[in-house]
């Protein structure tokens, strides 16, 4: 009678032996790296496209292993099967943004002897935890004559940081009674960019704004770059430093940006594991998931539509791209949100994920009563069951926090609307959107051999 109840097995227990925790931590070790690197979306999708060309894809359709970019910031793979595109691909999506500060297309201003940077927060962040704590500024500058600068500062020890002051708790009285969400406002999230003045050189009058004048020097003589030039630049604020192991066990990563790079690294792994697939196997890493999925490099677009139109056209002329997209399984590769030991009384915890429970599949996302959201058939919930279970690979299923309390959107509709089966799946955070989340080291390798299982399955 034991085997009558569900009982999610731990990854820790399933992944004991010496080969397993060394392949895992193998994963892992590369994870860090990847995730240290990618700070940001163009970052993200340039270590997926080197990761692929070292595995021998091209770009276009000219080999049976290619893959397409948009802006650099949105990004196709595929490997081509054995059965006809006809019959549907296998499609993992994950998207490549995280929570940031971007800097204003006028940012430059000097207060109180001091240099900053006026930003615009991007996506759903607590603004709170973005002062008092090391920055870097990553992006690209692009000139009016087309060429562009690579901006990377902040990161290595020899270089310096930036920041954003917090008020003083001894003048913080008054600023402690309102709400949270008041408390902070986004015009005060100004990171301070340097100290020392423009001086005056004998009777010369010294210049408007000394300190500000001294920052435009010092981009200019790194970067080559004109305070105009910052009009057509793309920088973000972001944490500083590498993504670490965190515990005395080693059994926790935490970093910036987790949220969904650790799909999106999962997936791209995965992609290049699989053993000659049945079906096309098919990634697709989107931008401006934190921000509603509008644009041309978000899920709304046709991106999507356009790559796999472009890939029948290559390899199987003729084939509609309907028929493709109905017979098409896909897994919309996303974090979820699992229960902090400090926070339980937000969650009901008998449909939430825990960290160490391997994959987490959400059935439905959306808030308030599903609005928003893709409700995975069962059909094919139990078929995802049992290509995992057929493998031995931990999963848990979740939602959102408790009914009206939490919710929240993915990717997974703007895919369901082709027709294709989908449902939300990828490992469980602790601190989601915040500067230094923490995901759990079996969940990575559980959600990479969970993805590669979807792509090997016939």
């Amino acid at each position: 009678m034991d085997n009558l109840a569900s009982d999610p097995r731990s990854g820790w227990e399933i992944y004991r032996s010496p080969e397993d925790r060394s392949a895992m931590y193998e994963l892992a070790d590369s994870y860090l790296a990847y995730l240290s690197s990618a700070k940001t979306e163009r970052e993200a999708v340039a270590g997926v496209i080197s990761a692929l060309t070292s595995a021998g894809f091209t770009e276009g359709f000219g080999s049976a292993k290619a893959w397409q970019s948009l802006h650099g910031k949105a990004l196709f793979a595929a490997r081509r099967g054995r059965r006809p595109l006809s019959e549907g691909i296998r499609l993992i999506s994950a998207h490549t943004d995280s929570p940031r500060l971007d800097l204003k297309q006028h940012p430059l201003i000097e207060q109180a002897g001091i240099g900053q940077a006026k930003t615009h927060y991007y996506g759903g962040l607590r603004k709170y935890q973005w002062f008092a704590r090391p920055l870097a500024l990553h992006g690209v500058i692009v000139r009016s004559d087309g060429t562009s600068v690579t901006v990377s500062l902040g990161e290595s020890s020899d270089e310096p940081c930036f920041t954003i002051a917090d008020l003083l708790p001894h003048l913080a009285h008054n600023a402690a009674s309102p709400k949270l969400s008041e408390a902070f406002s986004a015009e005060k999230l100004n990171v301070i960019l340097g100290h020392e003045p423009v001086l005056r050189e004998g009777e010369t009058d010294a210049p408007k704004d000394p300190v500000r004048m001294r920052v435009l020097q010092l981009l200019h003589e790194k970067y080559g770059i004109r305070e105009d030039d910052l009009i057509s630049a793309e920088l973000e604020a972001v944490p500083a430093g590498p993504a670490r192991y965190v515990g005395l066990d080693r059994g926790l990563v935490g970093g910036y940006g987790q949220d969904d790079r650790i799909c999106v690294y999962t997936a791209m792994r995965a992609l290049l594991d699989a053993a000659d697939p049945e079906y096309t196997i098919c990634v697709i890493f989107w931008d401006k998931e934190e921000i509603g999925s509008d644009g041309s490099t978000g899920a709304s677009s046709r991106f999507l539509q356009y790559c796999v139109e472009d890939m029948a056209d290559a390899w199987e002329p003729g084939t509609p791209f309907r028929r493709i997209m109905m017979n098409t399984k896909a897994i919309s590769g996303d974090v979820h949100a699992g229960v902090d030991p400090d926070w339980q009384d937000r969650h009901e915890l008998k449909n939430s994920a825990f960290l160490g429970k391997g994959v987490a599949f959400c059935k439905f996302t959306g808030s308030r009563g599903k609005y928003g959201a893709n409700d995975a058939h069962p059909e094919y919930l139990g078929w995802m069951r049992g290509v995992l279970d057929a493998k031995g690979i931990p999963w848990q299923m979740a939602e959102l926090g408790k009914v009206d309390v939490g919710g929240g959107g993915t990717v997974a509709l703007f895919l369901a609307a082709y027709g294709m089966d989908v449902v939300d799946a990828g490992p469980a955070l602790i601190g989601m959107h915040s500067p230094f989340e923490l995901s759990s080291v079996p969940d990575i390798y559980a959600a990479k051999l969970a993805y590669q299982a979807f792509f090997e399955a016939e």
